[in-house]
Formats: C-alpha cells, sequence, structure tokens
C-alpha cells in the first residue's frame, strides 16, 4: 500500500531530508547526503526499500499534520478512542563541525492525553535495498551495518530486535515523551544518562534556528505564511556545505502512474540559478543568494576554453551523473523504472546561458558586485554561446527525441547576450560589445520571424512549428517583450484555450506543451506542471497592470492553485487530472515560481488599491 505522494511532509538537516508519511512513517531518507543511496525507500518499493514506521498499535485511528510555525520541524498527531499522541520529527541544523548533531532524524513522542499502544518498526534496507546488513544491540543502541555504512538507532525505550529489524510496542503516557533517534554518520559515545536532556536541547535549538533564519525574511504581502513555506521548502532543499540547491530531494516518483516518466532530481540545474536567485532576494535571504553564485562560479572556473557549460551537476560540483536502472525496485505504484543518476546531465541545452547571466546581472545589481575573474569566465562563455547559439538542443524540457531549435532556447540566448551587454556597460568591464549588440538583434528578429506562428497567432514551442510550449510565458518575465504587446497577449490566450482546443490549460492547470504534439522520445502521459500555472499567473499579472481584467483573472487562477497545494503547503512537480500530486517532491521550481508569482501578484494589486 502506498501512500499519495502528496501524503508526506518533509524534514531535514541542509544535507539531507526525509519524507514523513502522514500514516506516521518515514519513507524516504538518504543519508548522510542527498544523492547518498537511500535508507528507507519504501515509497519506490513497499517491499524491499525499508521503512520507519511509528504509529499507533489500534489500525483504527486518525493522523494530522502540521509544522510548528515558522519552522521544519514537522508534527503528526494520531488519535485514537483511547488517547492522543503527538510525533515531531526534525533534523538538528549542523553548521559547526564541532557540534553534537551529525546528520540525525530524531522522533519525539509525547502523549497528548490518555494513553495509547504505540509500535516501532525501523527496517532499513542499504544501497536502495541492494546491501545486506547485520545488526547488532548494545544497552539502548541498535547498531545497522552493511559494507559501506553505519547507522545507529537509538531510544529512551530499550530496543527489540527482531529478524534483524526494530519490532515492539510500548505504551505512551499523558504527558510523559520517549525519543527516538537515527545516526547516519554511525556510532557516536555518549552517555545514556545525557543522551535524553541532549536531544531535548536539539529539540529546542532546531525550533530557535529556524525562527532566526525565517526572521531575515522581509515579504510582508499577502499570502505571506504560503510564500514563507516555500521558502522554508527551498531552504530544506540547500547543500549547506556548497550552497547549492537540489531540484528536489526524490528520484523516481512518476509523471503518470505506471508510466516511464521517472527521473533523479537530486542534483543543481544551472535553469534554477536566475529564479532561486530572484525569489530569495526578493524576500531579503541575499546570503543563500550569494552562496549558490558561489557555487555557480566555481563551476565557471572549471571550464576549460571552447567548453560548454553542463545543464546540471552533483551537489558538490561532480559533472558525471550516469544513469542506472534499479530494476529489484518496483517503483512507486509499480511505475518502472527506478532511476538513479541522469542521463540530461550531458545535454546541449542553450537556455541555461540565459538564466546564468540574468542571475549574475541581478546578484550584481541587488547583492555585491562580480569579481574581475568571474566576469572573464562568463566572458568566455558568452563567446562560445556567440559561435553556438544556431544549434539545435534539447531545451528546457530535457527531450529525448532528438535537438530542434526551441523558441525558449533562443529567447535566453537573447536574454545571456542583453544581460552580458547590460553587465559590461554597467561596470565597464572589456567585452566584445558590438558583436553581441548584433547577435541580440538577430535573434530577436530571428524569434519574431521563425518563433512566430500567424496561423495560431502564438509563439510556438520550435522555429516553423505550431505546437504552444508554456515556456514562452516567460517572455515579459525576462524583459524580452511587453506583457502587453499584442502577440504576448494573442500568445497567452492560445495558451489558456483548454486543451481540448488546442491550448494547454485543464482547470486553470497548465501543461507544459502537447505530449501528443510534441517528438519528446518518451511514452505515456504526464500531468500538468505547477510551475508552468505559476508562470501563467505572473505573464497575466505583469499584463494586468493595464488590462485589470487580466489582474483578476491571475489572482483567480493563484488562488485555486494554492488550493492544489498539500496538506502542509507543499508542491510536487505535477498536478494529475484527478488533483493528484505527481513527480518527484517537493520540488524546488515549482515553490520558486510561486514565488515570484506571489510577490508581483501583491504588488500589482498593491498598485491598484
Amino acid at each position: 500500500m502506498y501512500l499519495p505522494i502528496a501524503d508526506h511532509g518533509i524534514i531535514g538537516d541542509l544535507n539531507t531530508a526525509a519524507l514523513v508519511g502522514i500514516d506516521g512513517t518515514v519513507d524516504w531518507f538518504c543519508a548522510p547526503h542527498f544523492d547518498s543511496p537511500s535508507v528507507f525507500a519504501s515509497i519506490l518499493d513497499a517491499k524491499r526499500g525499508g521503512h520507519f514506521r511509528l504509529q499507533p498499535s489500534s489500525r483504527d485511528f486518525k493522523a494530522s499534520q502540521r509544522y510548528l510555525p515558522e519552522t521544519n520541524v514537522l508534527t503528526t498527531r494520531f488519535t485514537t478512542e483511547e488517547g492522543v499522541a503527538e510525533v515531531a520529527d526534525f533534523m538538528p541544523i549542523r553548521l559547526d563541525e564541532n557540534q553534537d548533531a551529525h546528520h540525525v532524524l530524531v522522533r519525539r513522542i509525547t502523549g497528548i492525553r490518555g494513553n495509547l499502544n504505540l509500535r516501532i518498526d525501523c527496517s532499513p534496507r542499504f544501497n536502495y535495498g541492494r546491501d545486506i546488513h547485520t545488526t547488532q544491540v548494545s544497552g539502548n543502541s541498535v547498531i545497522f551495518q552493511s559494507p559501506s555504512q553505519i547507522l545507529e538507532y537509538w531510544s529512551t525505550l530499550q530496543p527489540r530486535v527482531k529478524d534483524g529489524v526494530v519490532s515492539q510496542e510500548f505504551a505512551l503516557s499523558e504527558g510523559h515523551s520517549e525519543y527516538i533517534a537515527l545516526d547516519a554518520l554511525g556510532r557516536h559515545e555518549v552517555p545514556e544518562e545525557h543522551r535524553r536532556k541532549r536531544f531535548d536541547l536539539l529539540y529546542e535549538e532546531t525550533i530557535q534556528y529556524w525562527h532566526r533564519w525565517v526572521g531575515q525574511c522581509t515579504y510582508t504581502g499577502r499570502w505571506r505564511e504560503t510564500v514563507l513555506r516555500s521558502a522554508l521548502v527551498l531552504k530544506l532543499l540547500t547543500y549547506e556545505p556548497t550552497g547549492a540547491f537540489v531540484a528536489a530531494p526524490t528520484t523516481s516518483l512518476p509523471e503518470h502512474i505506471g508510466g516511464v516518466r521517472n527521473w533523479d532530481y537530486r542534483y543543481t540545474w544551472i535553469r534554477d540559478a536566475a529564479f532561486s536567485v530572484y525569489g530569495l532576494m526578493r524576500m531579503g535571504f541575499t546570503e543563500e543568494a550569494g552562496r549558490f553564485m558561489s557555487w555557480l562560479e566555481e563551476r565557471c572556473a572549471e571550464i576549460e576554453p571552447g567548453e560548454a557549460l553542463q545543464i546540471m551537476y552533483s551537489i558538490t560540483g561532480k559533472s558525471e551523473l550516469k544513469e542506472e536502472e534499479i530494476s529489484h525496485l518496483s517503483g512507486y505504484q509499480d511505475s518502472r523504472p527506478v532511476r538513479i543518476g541522469n542521463g540530461a546531465f550531458d545535454q546541449l541545452q542553450l537556455d541555461i546561458y540565459g538564466e546564468l547571466m540574468d542571475a549574475v546581472y541581478l546578484l550584481n545589481k541587488y547583492h555585491s558586485p562580480i569579481s574581475y575573474d568571474f566576469w572573464s569566465r562568463l566572458r568566455r562563455l558568452i563567446n562560445w554561446l556567440a559561435d553556438n547559439w544556431q544549434s539545435p538542443d534539447e531545451g528546457i524540457w530535457e527531450t529525448r527525441g532528438g535537438r530542434d531549435h526551441f523558441v525558449y532556447s533562443k529567447l535566453m540566448c537573447w536574454v545571456a547576450f542583453d544581460r552580458a551587454i547590460r553587465l559590461a556597460e554597467k561596470r565597464s568591464f572589456p567585452s566584445e560589445k558590438e558583436l553581441w549588440i548584433k547577435l541580440r538583434d538577430r535573434i530577436y528578429e530571428e524569434i519574431m520571424e521563425r518563433g512566430w506562428n500567424d496561423e495560431i497567432k502564438a509563439f510556438t514551442q520550435t522555429y516553423d512549428g505550431k505546437t504552444l510550449d508554456a515556456a514562452n510565458l516567460l517572455m515579459p518575465l525576462v524583459f524580452f517583450m511587453s506583457p502587453t504587446d499584442p502577440r504576448m497577449l494573442s500568445t497567452i490566450d492560445a495558451i489558456k484555450r483548454p486543451t481540448t482546443d488546442g491550448g494547454l490549460v485543464a482547470s486553470n492547470l497548465v501543461y507544459r506543451y502537447n505530449a501528443a504534439e510534441t517528438s519528446d522520445g518518451l511514452a505515456g502521459e504526464e500531468g500538468a506542471f505547477s510551475m508552468c500555472t505559476f508562470w501563467l499567473v505572473e505573464a497575466l499579472t505583469r499584463a494586468g497592470r493595464i488590462h485589470r481584467a487580466r489582474l483578476q483573472e491571475a489572482r483567480l487562477i493563484f488562488e485555486q492553485m494554492m488550493g492544489h497545494a498539500n496538506h502542509l503547503g507543499l508542491y510536487s512537480e505535477e498536478i494529475g487530472a484527478s488533483g493528484e500530486h505527481l513527480g518527484n517532491f517537493p520540488q524546488a521550481f515549482t515553490h520558486l515560481s510561486l514565488i515570484s508569482a506571489a510577490f508581483n501578484l501583491d504588488r500589482a494589486l498593491e498598485s491598484r488599491n
């Protein structure tokens, strides 16, 4: 039995993360890092993936989840006829190597009312269920050891082990608390009598950490709670040692139940740069934006003359992300294959240069001036783009059906040259300004000529094509085109048409393109892309500064989209036809686009008052 993807919350320590189901099961946890092999992966195979279940012994219980206000401490409350208990799941934040906590997943169980019997089932399966392990009990600890990893289970309760896993029931009385902790880096010699106090302290410190972090937020507009939750998600998806963001903490959650569109998102995409820098700086989180830019600068420094950037890297900057299938795992609701690694890492996607340069331009303008050395590397990349922008590529959606001339890719090439020109002028940097201006203007005219289809009155997915693409909604967002230009308004209207009438919208949810009309090299269906819906909101918002009806429409779609969040305010990559969450969860890009849409919609509404 699989919980719906949406029936999960996320906790983490800025090095890795875990998904906790509303039934009290940790069914996804990679340790010690986001891209490490899994310890618990029952979300991908209920029998072979491994899990950590903590719930009432009676199956007749009700459960609810919430976060402690303005934190990433997740609480799951169980209600039965006998009583009420609450589990607080959290991971202490380790910013100092000398601190006590080392990638520890902590579960604090408290009796709220009456007396409950609860059961524990901690059954790890190392290396995606491929490695066997030994189990050793020592006092209140259980040491699970595989050939590549040691995991320590410790509890205030004397653990009971059966067939190599912790399996036991216990009684919990009102007002009493117990702790269970999993240390993903092996055993640390802390005397038993000190451990309860240690975890009491870590619980309070974790709450205080998140309160301090949230205190930096400068956003005070409408939907602040929703926007702040998105920011908290983004922070959880940050790899603290490098400042990189993972696109999502999971792999292979399907875009269609039973389908093959299952990918590993535990890596960092260059594309996320502009969106994350913009969104985080808008909310006052300039340190995170600056650290991510430092990570990007390191990637640029590694490139030899004549080489291109990759579209994605590991969180540590590793370039090789070989894709393989884990055939023994059945996948979420039998959605095969389960993949680790991502074969798209070596694709050519020309749009990343526009997103990179937009991020650099924003950072230089609103945060801190970039260095000459960084500019020299960027200049080299822009000159590489000058020689290669005319090439076909795989595009923003990482299609696997061959390269083409995608309009969005050309659009972002225009952005790359435009921002490079602006940055060079602003900072008086040496540049090939005349060449870049010539190419910028040429690309603009080419998009107008070959990216526009006069028959359907819209910009299309590819040159000389007839298929729509939601990515073109970003044209006014990157200042390529006025949001009220007749061509832009016509493109918005074409995209807004129902999917049954050639558009990309169903129930106010936006599909990225018509899969039946696009040769993306993949079989099966997919849901509506949540970030594309937020892009539509923002495009309508900008058009609504003059056309009030479009502004009201933007607000309506945004409010409806908030209704598609799960019970904790989290979004997966896609929304299915029945409103179910699909794809990897939670997804950074979706939450970034939510922040941007909310910020600009709130500002537009304020200006109307």
